[in-house]
Parts: C-alpha cells; structure tokens; sequence
C-alpha cells in the first residue's frame, strides 16, 4: 500500500511518501513556521515520487503529545487533503515514532522516549520492539513532572535507550537513560517512522478525515518557555 505521512508536533516539520516500495522524504526544523513549510515541503515529495494524493492508498499523521499549535496545523493538513483525496487516516504517536527511529537507525529494542513538555513537565513512555520489528507502548503515555518520573517506571529493567528532547532539559532524568553519556541523537520525530508504524494494519485503525484526532495527553497549553531557554 501507498501511503502519505505528515508530522508537526514537535520543533521538526516531517513529511514522508511510501509508493510503489519507494520512499521519498523531507525534514526541516523550522519552529513556528509549520503553516508556511508543511505544504510546500507535501507538494515537494509528491512530485519527488512523480504521484498524485489520489493514486495514495492512505494518510498516516503525527497525532501528538508534542505543540499544541504544531498537531493542530498536521492535523488540519491531513483532514484538508484526505477529504479532497477521498482518503482514509491513521494517527501515530509521536512518542511511538521517536521509539521506533531508534529501532530501526540503532536496533535498541527498549526505549523510553521523553519530550520537553514545557510547564516543567515531560512527556513520556516506555516502548519494546514486537515480532514485527513494531516498538510498542508497554506503559501509557502520560505528562509527569521530572522528579516523578523514575518513580512511573520504577517497575521496569532500567536503564534503557533515550529519546527525545526531555533529557536535556531535565538532568533528573538521565540516570534512566543507558545512552546518558551524550546528548540524545534522536530528539524529534520523523514521518518516515510514522510510515513504518501506520502502515500495518492500517486498515483496522484508519479513520474518516473527518474523525482525525489530536492526542495532546496534558489539556492545558503553555506559552510560557523555561529559563534560558
């Protein structure tokens, strides 16, 4: 199957297209320009895979936690071109994503992926890879402060792969990081991930456009950033 995947709920803006076993891909980090770049960079990888929206079976799209402003842009993207396109749509965690890069860039095979939620909060959970080369959450995702998060995990065999770009900006974190030795190479996540994890199965989790949803995981928005930062 032939799939278009869009994401904007991190600092990143991603798109990806899987047709005809090729892939085509482009990626920039380009903070509050999303609404300016996502589009073009959509039409650019269309034409890169010389394919038209409706010759695509499906669009799979970042669906959040991350900007509250970044998943509604990828979330009114998607539903704006899967009504035209008469297509169906498929939300992936943004966590997910991150966890599955790691897989498939590194082989880690469990990850914890954790996002600087602002507000002094993370987001964060815990994934290992399935028989499908598939991570999988094995806890549920959730915003927490930093202090509390060892104590959310607190029952699993830590340390284990971090991603994400809540361990730099929470020190109290790093000691459940194997990799705490450095910065993480994985901050942000990628739509080539999310193409790997929304294609399977997606017709048992795909949606009307219409019915295309934001997970934010934290209710409240904050437009204050943290110190320095």
């Amino acid at each position: 199957m032939n799939f278009l995947a869009i994401d904007a709920s991190t600092e990143a803006c991603s798109v990806a297209i899987r047709y005809n076993d090729k892939q085509f891909s482009e990626y920039e980090l380009c903070p509050q320009s999303h609404s300016l770049r996502l589009l073009p960079m959509i039409d650019s990888v269309l034409k890169q895979a010389e394919v038209k929206l409706t010759d695509l079976d499906g669009i799979i799209f970042g669906q959040g936690p991350g900007s509250f402003t970044g998943v509604r842009i990828g979330i009114g993207v998607t539903q704006g071109l899967a009504f035209s396109a008469q297509l169906f749509a498929r939300g992936v965690s943004t966590l997910q994503a991150m966890a599955q890069q790691a897989f498939d860039e590194k082989g880690e095979r469990k990850v914890i992926a954790a996002i600087d939620a602002r507000m002094s909060e993370v987001y964060t959970c815990y994934f290992e890879v399935d028989d499908q080369g598939i991570m999988q959450p094995q806890t549920e995702e959730t915003v927490l402060a930093p202090n509390l998060v060892a104590q959310f995990y607190q029952h699993l065999a830590l340390p284990a792969y971090g991603v994400g770009t809540g361990w730099d900006a929470y020190a109290e974190l790093v000691s459940l990081m194997s990799n705490s030795s450095a910065s993480p190479d994985i901050l942000y996540p990628t739509a080539l991930a999310m193409l790997t994890i929304g294609q399977v199965d997606f017709d048992k989790h795909c949606v009307d456009a219409e019915h295309a949803q934001p997970k934010y995981v934290r209710d409240t928005v904050s437009w204050k950033k943290l110190p320095g930062r």
